[in-house]
C-alpha cells in the first residue's frame, strides 16, 4: 500500500471509519465474499496503528445503490462525522464502494480536506490537502460513474433488443401464463378465462368500471401473485376498482406485446430531498409496441374504445360523463354569467336544480348567477332535440349530408391528381439520375439530390391523400336514419328508457347548454350549442315557487274579501265549495284556512257586537277605568254580557247600564276613574312621575323619600303626590343619588344588632353574602340557617365562618337563590326550550318590578307554574308580552319605566 507516511499521530486519535457497501439485496445475500473482504477493512485499521475501540464499522448501506439521489443513511453518517472532525480516516474497499455520484463523492472529498482526513482504499492512503491525491481521487469518482453509466446502458440496450423481438420476459398479468417453450399464452384455467372475460363484457354493456365491480360482489376475482410466499400462485379475492383500471388500461389483454408504458422520474423535493417515482406514459410514446404478439380476450379497436370511455369518465381532466341522475342536461350545464360549469342538486320528491354554486363559494359569483329547476331546462331542450330528430329535419341533414360528400370529393380527387404529379416527377428524376454516366460524378450528384427531393414530395402528397381519406365523414343509413326519426319519440318518452342512456342520446348531437343573463327573474334564457357548431337559444317563463304554487288564488281572496262583513267563516267555506274554488295546493277550503286568509290579507272579521253592544275597552273608556275592572265584573255577575265564538264580550249598554256602572265605582274604595276627579298641582309643585323624569330614577324612588320623611309632599284631591320642587330640592335628591353613603333607610332591620358580637341581622348576612335580604330570609324558612327573634322583633343570625362557608355553598345550588337575589339562577334548559321564562325575566323585559309580576301572577291575570326546584315559570309568547305592557299601562301605578340602581332603597 502506497502512502503509508502520510498517516500520522493526529488521524490515528481520531475515529477509523469502516464504510461498507453491496449494490443490492442479492449481493449480500449472494456475494458473502465481497461482504466478508470489506469487514476485514477492521484489521487493516488496526495494523496500521488505530486502536481497536477507535474503529467504527458503518454497514447501514449493505443493499443500497450508491447513485444519485438515493437514500443511505450510512453515507449520511459518515458525512455528517467528517464534517465534525471525528473521523481520522475512511476505509473502503475501493472508492466506488463510498459514492457513484460524482456530487456526493465531490462533497465527501471537500469536508474530507477541510477536517484533514484520510481516504484508504485497496491502492493506497490519499491525503485531500494533496492536490495530486485530490485529482486521482476525482478522476477515481468520474470513472465510477462513468462506469455505472455503462453498466445500465449495456444492460438496458439488451433488454430493449429482447423487447423488440417480444422475448424479454417480465411478469404477465392475470389471465396469462408462460407455457414451456416461454411464449405468453391464455391461462388453461376456465374459471381465470371467465373472470376476465366478464370484465371486459360488462364494461362493454355498463361502460363504467364503477358498474364492473357492481356486477362482481359476492363473486371472487383470481390475482396472480409476484414475489414472497406466494410467489407465481394463483389467489382469489374481491374485485377492486383500481383493479378494474388495470384490467381496462393493460394492453396485453388486447394481444399486444409493449415495452417502456412506464418512465423513470426523479424530482427534487423542497427539504433537498430526491424523489424518484414512476410515470405512466402517453400511449403515443411508447417505445416498442407488437400487436399480435399473443391471443388477447379483446381486440386493438376493443381496447382503444375502452380507453376513450376511460377517458371520458375521467372527472380529473375535466370530462363531464352522464350519470343515473334525472337531470337530463348534467354536467354539460354551464353559467352563462361567470362562465363556470353548473353544478346539479338533487332533492326530495325527484327534483333537481342547476346553481352556479361553485362561483358562489369562491366569491366570484356575478349578479347574474342564477339557479334553476332541472325540469324547466330538461324539458325544453328534450323537445328541441326531438324536433330537430324529425322526419323533415333528417331529410333536410341527408341533403346536408349530401353536399358535404360531394365537397368532400371534390377536395379528394384533388389530392389524387397531387399524388399523380408527385409521382410522375418523382419517376422522371429517377429515370435522369439513371441514364447519366457513372463517371459523371458532378452531375449524378445532381440528379440525386434532385430525385430525393422528388421522392420527399410525393410522400407528403401521399400523407395529405391518406388524411383527406381518413376525414371522411361516415354518413349513417338513409333508410336507417328515417326508422329513427320516426320511431324516437316513443323511445324517448318510454318508461323503460333510462336517464343515463337519454343523456347519451343527448350529448351525440349538443355540445353544451348555457343558461344565458336574465334580469328578469321570472323568466329564464336557454343557449343550446351543438356539435355542429350552430346555436339556439330558447325563452322559457321560470316555473312558480313554492310560494307562488301556495298562494291564495285572487278570485278566492276577492270573494272572502266580500262576504266578510256579512258572513261567518262557516258561511264563506260553503260558499267557496259552492264557487268551486280551492287552495294554492288544491284543498277544498275549511274554517281554519279561511281565518289564515283573513289574518294574512288582513281582512277584517264580521263585527261581533249587535245594536247597543260595547267592548270591554269601550266600557273601560267610557267609564274611565281599566279594562280589567271590567273583566272582573264581567267574570263576577256584576255586569250583563254575553260571549261570542271567538272568546270576545259583548255588553249591552244604554245609559241603566252606565249609570250601574258609575254607582259601583263611587261605592268602590280604589276606583277612581282618573278622568272625574280633577288634578290640582299648585305653582312650583310637580308630580311623582315627573320628578323621576327629571331625576332619571324609577317612580318607587320617590315614594320611598316620602314614606320615611325624606321629601316632602302632599296628596290632592286625586290622592296623588305632589312635590314642591326647586332647584334646591333637585341638587339635594341628585346628591342623595350621587352619595348613597349619606343614605341610611330607617326601618326595621336596617340598624345594626345590638345584642351578640357573634350574630348579625338579614341585612349584614346579606351585604356579606352579596345577595338580597329575601334570599336570606328563605333560608331561614326553609330550616337551612339558624337564626331567632330578639325583644324588639329583630332577626339575630348566629355567625361565624363555617356557618357562611356552608350558607355560600347554599346559596350557589341552581335550586335555591344565588347570590345576586332569589330567582338569579336560569330555568333549566328544557323549560326554556319551550319558550317559558322566570319572573324575573318578564319584569326585565317589562321594566317593572318582579313584585307586579307576582301580583298579577296571584290575581290569575298571567298564567304561571312551578317548575323543578320550585321556580315560577310562565309561558311566554309575543301576545303575552302585548298583553303585559297593555295590563302595565293600564294601572299607572305600574308605568314601565328605565331603571337604573340609585341610593334609598330603590329596587
Amino acid at each position: 500500500m502506497n502512502g503509508l507516511s502520510k498517516i500520522t499521530t493526529s488521524h490515528r486519535s481520531r475515529t477509523a471509519a469502516i464504510y461498507l457497501r453491496q449494490s443490492t439485496y442479492v449481493q449480500v445475500r449472494d456475494n458473502t465474499e465481497s461482504t466478508l473482504r470489506q469487514y476485514d477493512l477492521v484489521e487493516r485499521a488496526v495494523e496500521l496503528g488505530w486502536a481497536r475501540e477507535d474503529v467504527l464499522v458503518i454497514d447501514a448501506d449493505l443493499g443500497r445503490s450508491a447513485k444519485f439521489g438515493s437514500e443511505r443513511l450510512g453515507f449520511r453518517d459518515l458525512v455528517a462525522q467528517v464534517c465534525l472532525g471525528e473521523v481520522g480516516a475512511v476505509f473502503g474497499l475501493e472508492v466506488s464502494r463510498l459514492a457513484r455520484s460524482s456530487a456526493d463523492f465531490a462533497r465527501l472529498l471537500e469536508l474530507a480536506r477541510l477536517t484533514d482526513a484520510l481516504l484508504v482504499d485497496a491502492d493506497g492512503v490519499y491525503d485531500l490537502a494533496d492536490i495530486n491525491d485530490r485529482l486521482l481521487l476525482g478522476l477515481k469518482g468520474s470513472m465510477s460513474e462513468a462506469e455505472l453509466h455503462i453498466l445500465a446502458g449495456r444492460l438496458h440496450g439488451a433488454k430493449r433488443a429482447a423487447a423488440e423481438r417480444g422475448e424479454l420476459r417480465f411478469p404477465l398479468p392475470v389471465g396469462y401464463v408462460y407455457d414451456d417453450e416461454g411464449c405468453c399464452v391464455i391461462d388453461p384455467d376456465q374459471e381465470v378465462q371467465a373472470a376476465i372475460a366478464a370484465v371486459f363484457a360488462v364494461f362493454q354493456e355498463q361502460g363504467s368500471a364503477f358498474k364492473v365491480v357492481g356486477s362482481f360482489v359476492g363473486r371472487r376475482f383470481p390475482l396472480r401473485a409476484y414475489g414472497g410466499i406466494w410467489a407465481g400462485q394463483l389467489r382469489w379475492g374481491k374485485l377492486t376498482h383500481s383493479r378494474v383500471l388495470g384490467l381496462l388500461r393493460n394492453p396485453c389483454y388486447a394481444g399486444a406485446y409493449v415495452y417502456g408504458r412506464y418512465l423513470t422520474r426523479r424530482t427534487v423535493r423542497p427539504d433537498g430531498s430526491v424523489h424518484t417515482g414512476i410515470v405512466l406514459r402517453p400511449r403515443a410514446q411508447w417505445p416498442i409496441v407488437l400487436h399480435g404478439h399473443h391471443e388477447g380476450y379483446i381486440s386493438w379497436d376493443d381496447y382503444l374504445a375502452n380507453e376513450a370511455k376511460l377517458k371520458a369518465d375521467c372527472t380529473h381532466d375535466g370530462a363531464r360523463p352522464p350519470r343515473e341522475g334525472l337531470a337530463l342536461c348534467q354536467g354539460i350545464m354551464l353559467c352563462g354569467s361567470c362562465g363556470r360549469p353548473m353544478t346539479t342538486r338533487y332533492y326530495e320528491y325527484q327534483q333537481a336544480a342547476y346553481g352556479c354554486s361553485s362561483s358562489r363559494a369562491d366569491h366570484e359569483a356575478t349578479a347574474t348567477c342564477r339557479s334553476i329547476r332541472a325540469d324547466a331546462v330538461d324539458e325544453p331542450v328534450a323537445r328541441l332535440l326531438l324536433s330537430a330528430l324529425s322526419p323533415g329535419q333528417i331529410e333536410r341533414a341527408l341533403a346536408a349530408a349530401d353536399e358535404v360528400t360531394v365537397r368532400h370529393s371534390r377536395s379528394h380527387r384533388a389530392a389524387e391528381l397531387a399524388v399523380e404529379r408527385a409521382r410522375f416527377d418523382a419517376q422522371r428524376a429517377e429515370r435522369a439520375f439513371n441514364a447519366v454516366e457513372p463517371e459523371n460524378r458532378l452531375v449524378a450528384r445532381t440528379l440525386e439530390s434532385r430525385w430525393e427531393a422528388r421522392l420527399v414530395a410525393l410522400a407528403e402528397a401521399e400523407a395529405a391523400l391518406a388524411q383527406v381519406r381518413e376525414a371522411r365523414p361516415a354518413l349513417p343509413d338513409r333508410d336507417g336514419l328515417r326508422a329513427l326519426a320516426a320511431d324516437l319519440p316513443r323511445l324517448w318518452w318510454a318508461d323503460t328508457t333510462k336517464d343515463r342512456d337519454r343523456k347519451r342520446l343527448l350529448r351525440t348531437l349538443i355540445s353544451d347548454v348555457t343558461l344565458l343573463p336574465e334580469t328578469d327573474r321570472s323568466r329564464a334564457r336557454i343557449g343550446v350549442r351543438w356539435h355542429t357548431g350552430a346555436t339556439d337559444v330558447l325563452d322559457i317563463r321560470r316555473p312558480h315557487t313554492s310560494a307562488q304554487v301556495r298562494k291564495t288564488p285572487a278570485a278566492a281572496r276577492e270573494l272572502i274579501a266580500r262576504l266578510s262583513p256579512t258572513h261567518s267563516n262557516a258561511e264563506i267555506t260553503a260558499e267557496l265549495a259552492r264557487a268551486g274554488l280551492m287552495t294554492g295546493t288544491g284543498q277544498c277550503y275549511t274554517v281554519a284556512a279561511v281565518k289564515w286568509v283573513r289574518y294574512t290579507y288582513q281582512i277584517p272579521a264580521p263585527s261581533p257586537f249587535q245594536d247597543g253592544e260595547v267592548s270591554v275597552d269601550q266600557a273601560a273608556e267610557i267609564l274611565g277605568i281599566s279594562a280589567n275592572a271590567v273583566y272582573y265584573w264581567l267574570t263576577h255577575g256584576r255586569l250583563a254580557g254575553r260571549k261570542e265564538p271567538g272568546g270576545r264580550w259583548c255588553i249591552p249598554w244604554d245609559e241603566q247600564v252606565e249609570a250601574a256602572c258609575r254607582s259601583q265605582i263611587d261605592a268602590s274604595g280604589h276606583l277612581i276613574p282618573h278622568d272625574l276627579v280633577p288634578r290640582e298641582i299648585r305653582p312650583g309643585e310637580i308630580t311623582v312621575q315627573q320628578a323621576a323624569d327629571r331625576l332619571g330614577v324609577v317612580c318607587h324612588v320617590l315614594y320611598y323619600w316620602i314614606r320615611i320623611g325624606r321629601l316632602t309632599a302632599r296628596k290632592g284631591p286625586d290622592t296623588r303626590w305632589c312635590i314642591p320642587w326647586d332647584q334646591e330640592t333637585e341638587t339635594a335628591c341628585r346628591n342623595w343619588l350621587a352619595h348613597p353613603e349619606q343614605f341610611v333607610p330607617q326601618g326595621p332591620g336596617s340598624r345594626p344588632l345590638s345584642e351578640g358580637h357573634d350574630e348579625l341581622s338579614i341585612q349584614q348576612a346579606a351585604a356579606r353574602l352579596g345577595a338580597l335580604p329575601a334570599a336570606i330570609a328563605y333560608q331561614i324558612r326553609a330550616g337551612r340557617l339558624a337564626a331567632r327573634h330578639l325583644r324588639n322583633g329583630r332577626v339575630a343570625i348566629a355567625w361565624d365562618d363555617d356557618i357562611e362557608a356552608d350558607l355560600r355553598w347554599q346559596l350557589a345550588q341552581p335550586k335555591h337563590p344565588g347570590p345576586t337575589g332569589p330567582g338569579s339562577h336560569p330555568l333549566p334548559a328544557e323549560i326554556s326550550e319551550n319558550g317559558e321564562i322566570s319572573v324575573q325575566d318578564a319584569a326585565a323585559r317589562l321594566g317593572i318590578r318582579a313584585g307586579t309580576v307576582y301580583h298579577w301572577i296571584y290575581q290569575g291575570d298571567l298564567t304561571a307554574h312551578r317548575a323543578a326546584g320550585g321556580r315560577v315559570s310562565i309561558p311566554w309568547t309575543p301576545g303575552v308580552e302585548a298583553a303585559c305592557r297593555q295590563r302595565a299601562l293600564n294601572c299607572r301605578k305600574f308605568t314601565p319605566q328605565s331603571r337604573m340602581s340609585t341610593a334609598g332603597g330603590a329596587v
